[in-house]
């Protein structure tokens, strides 16, 4: 099965999804306004903000450092800052061990 490509010659949506897996620098961020998906953020969820993934899509978050994983949601739109390929939320960061150093490098794919 080949790759479909939507206009423009990327590939369709949901193939990006699918085989979708990166490595790079993870933050982590704590507000109470709304994500870019109009829920009310929370600190203790385990959900992400990603620039491209679509709301919902879960991914593997794994810290490279330490080798902790764990399978985020994304429901939130970020990061904004250069260099960072995701932010989690502050349960995230415990969760994979960086919250006091406040980045880690991480490498994300999409769970089916």
């Amino acid at each position: 099965m080949g790759i479909i490509f939507a206009a423009g010659g990327k590939p369709a949506l949901a193939e990006q999804k699918k085989s979708f897996a990166t490595t790079g620098m993870a933050s982590y961020y704590g507000y109470g306004g709304r994500t870019a998906n109009g829920e009310r953020h929370n600190a203790q969820a385990m959900t992400a903000a990603h620039r491209t993934l679509p709301f919902g899509t879960r991914v593997r978050v794994t810290n490279a450092s330490n080798g902790r994983s764990i399978v985020l949601r994304v429901n939130d739109r970020g990061p904004f800052v250069r260099g960072r390929i995701i932010d989690v939320s502050t349960a995230a960061a415990d969760s994979l061990g960086f919250r006091k150093r406040g980045v880690a490098k991480v490498e994300i794919a999409v769970v089916d």
